[in-house]
């Protein structure tokens, strides 16, 4: 049956305030003065949310923010992305999230005012709305901790619906890199960058992190910047290079590389097709400031695969 979302997110709302140029602040009341300032749409789950609608795929976002000028500005501009907001709940007196990036081209610093970030829970995503899609999506973890003890819980729901699962864990701001195993085994698509794996398999060694962490996921895919990705399934690696751009804001790379990604992996294409997509839709995202203003179509992407 045609369901009318390929794609469920339940994540984290909030725009980001992108500050770029000599960025690092000097404090004793010293102002400097920065090349430019941005507000763009934030959030690991929104930027992954904009990137799959933009490659095509009908997408359903449920999450929480404020009536609010951010939660606005958001939603607008989610829904201006082809994203499907009517399951946000929209909370009076709450407060939006909000994320200040102070961006140096190639590298960041990230301030963050959680806000409502952290409220969503497992109990908000309903068996009805699932019912709707054919893949759950679950980034920021680490951030959204009133989700973190039912997200097993939610997975083995969305399986039993016939939903797919993928999970992206961000970075655990604690360092404990704790209490996967149970996600782990109802994940089918795991999309950790190299930093993430190799601190989730306790190694230096990414390929080691790697093989790892396959043993517990149906499919891995292993971000690697500029060098590409990593990934397995089956048992058999894949390794895939980047390609050339200017890089302007790595901002959401890591989130367009999610969106190619399941693109893919929902089309049934074969491992290096689809991690080959990922890749380029994580690099072109990188040619302009915020995580969204970049990403790339589906022709920008095949023209070049």
């Amino acid at each position: 049956m045609t369901k009318p979302f390929d794609l469920l997110v339940a994540g984290e709302i909030n725009p980001d305030l992108i500050l770029s140029g000599d960025v690092e602040p000097a404090f004793g009341q010293v102002e400097k003065l920065v090349d430019s300032a941005a507000l763009t749409i934030g959030s690991s789950s929104v930027i992954f949310a904009c990137g799959a609608a933009r490659l095509g795929l009908k997408v359903a976002f449920v999450g929480k923010c404020g009536d609010d000028v951010f939660g606005r500005f958001m939603l607008e501009e989610m829904a201006r992305s082809g994203v499907n907001t009517g399951q946000v709940k929209v909370i009076n007196g709450g407060t939006t999230g909000l994320s200040v990036i102070l961006n140096r081209g190639t590298d960041r610093a990230i301030l963050t005012c959680s806000g409502l970030i952290d409220s969503l829970t497992a109990e908000d995503v309903s068996d009805v709305l699932l019912t709707q899609a054919r893949h759950l999506h679950v980034a920021s973890y680490f951030l959204q901790t009133a989700l973190q003890p039912g997200l097993p819980g939610l997975f083995e729901r969305a399986h039993r619906h016939g939903l797919t699962t993928s999970l992206d864990t961000n970075y655990d701001p604690s360092e404990k890199w704790h209490g996967f195993d149970a996600l782990l085994a109802v994940t089918n698509v795991f999309l950790p960058n190299e930093a993430e794996a190799c601190s989730l398999a306790r190694t230096e060694d990414v390929e080691q992190a790697a093989r790892w962490l396959a043993d517990r996921v149906e499919t891995l895919a292993v971000k690697m910047g500029a060098r590409g990705a990593l990934g397995i399934n089956a048992g058999r690696m894949v390794s895939t290079p980047s390609i050339p751009v200017k890089v302007v804001d790595t901002v959401g790379a890591g989130d367009s590389f999610d969106a190619g990604f399941i693109y893919g992996y929902l089309n049934g294409w074969p491992m290096e097709k689809t991690q080959r997509l990922a890749v380029i839709c994580g690099a072109l995202s990188t040619r302009s400031a915020g995580g969204t203003q970049a990403q790339a179509t589906l022709a920008e992407a095949e023209a070049l695969m």
